[in-house]
């Protein structure tokens, strides 16, 4: 007797044993509201209960009104995760799900979660934060403002109302002088009062291309960028300052290697006008080499060329040698483009046929 005695009791003790692991597999509900900064609600939004001891995952979507529900959660600690769009917005770390409880109620309050956490910062993190707000507010006011400035330029530059154009960058430099943009807008007002000047006043405007450039170089000076160094080039060669403006074309195609034929084209363009026929062809031979189908290139390289001919005392002409070829290549490229006219009459001057049948194959012989 005594021996069942213990064998009922140590029974007993068995079931007794069992009961706290048979709690373990129970199961509770979950639900939550996920609201905003402005306390509006995260509708269609996922919030995600990750496991922290089993890393078992739940994956929850909001309604309308930014609430969420699920039965059938484990207990335990989980990190939840709130998305929006794919992206994660808020994150809560370790929050117990008690299966002690039928419904755990977990909400998501940015505007609550911030204040709240303001109120455990120190003096100084406050300091900081309102520092930070303070200063993105003032960042936020000086776009704007700057914003405002420069399409206010850009639609009296368009209208060529260039004064007024200068006027309003040169306000927007008083607000904010460590803007490439606003040097480089104000550059093109410049440039482009310089060239509505030239045809009237020749020294004059060159004095307003020097302007110009020290704009360009206060943009460039800041954030160094192709497009700044190519219009600095523009008014260095308009105001006769050749070296100076090859050299810009030259950082132009360093900042830009897809857009070095272009470059490259300018300053055979810039030699041509002061007269220096050889770094021309020099510079059109580079074109070449960059895009080979840039037509205008060959075409400029042969009026440098016919530049270098001989003529006897009999008027005849003698070309040097890539002179027909270049001529000839811009007709094979662009037949009917607005130098084609021209180019024919350089061929006649040199006493060069031209040829007329570019882009046909010849027909092969019948078998």
């Amino acid at each position: 007797m005594k021996q069942r005695f213990v064998v009922l009791m140590l029974a007993v003790l068995a079931v007794g044993l069992c009961v706290p692991q048979a709690f373990a597999q129970g199961t509770t509900s979950i639900k939550g509201t996920c609201k905003d900064m402005d306390g509006k609600p995260y509708a269609d939004a996922v919030v995600e209960f990750n496991s922290v001891d089993t890393g078992r995952k739940y994956t929850l979507k909001t309604n309308k009104k930014g609430e969420y529900f699920s039965l059938g959660v484990a207990g335990g600690a989980y990190d939840v995760v709130l998305k929006v769009d794919g992206k994660e917005v808020y994150r809560l770390n370790k929050v117990p799900v008690s299966l002690q409880s039928d419904e755990n109620v977990i909400d998501i309050d940015l505007k609550k979660e911030q204040a709240a956490g303001q109120q455990q910062m120190s003096a100084e993190d406050k300091k900081k934060l309102e520092e930070q707000q303070a200063k993105q507010t003032k960042e936020t006011m000086t776009v704007k403002s700057l914003n405002d400035k420069l399409a206010g330029a850009r639609a009296a530059r368009t209208a060529g109302n260039f004064d007024q154009a200068i006027q309003t960058m040169t306000e927007a430099s008083q607000i904010d002088a460590t803007r490439d943009l606003v040097w480089y807008e104000l550059g093109e007002a410049q440039r482009g009062k310089a060239r509505a000047t030239e045809k009237t006043d020749r020294a004059a405007a060159k004095d307003l291309y020097k302007t110009a450039a020290e704009s360009y170089q206060k943009a460039i000076a800041i954030k160094p960028q192709a497009a700044y160094y190519n219009n600095l080039a523009d008014v260095y060669a308009r105001g006769g300052n050749v070296d100076d403006a090859v050299k810009a074309y030259n950082q132009a195609a360093t900042l830009d290697p897809p857009g070095a034929a272009g470059y490259q084209y300018n300053i055979g363009a810039v030699y041509t006008n002061s007269g220096r026929i050889d770094d021309a062809i020099t510079a059109f031979k580079a074109t070449i080499a960059a895009d080979p189908a840039k037509a205008d290139a060959y075409y400029q390289m042969g009026v440098n060329l016919v530049g270098k001919a001989t003529t006897d005392k009999n008027g005849k002409v003698t070309p040097v040698a890539g002179t027909e070829e270049a001529f000839q290549k811009y007709l094979e490229l662009a037949p009917t483009g607005p130098n084609a006219d021209a180019a024919k009459q350089m061929l006649a001057y040199i006493g060069s046929t031209v040829e007329i049948n570019f882009g046909k194959q010849k027909k092969g012989a019948k078998k």
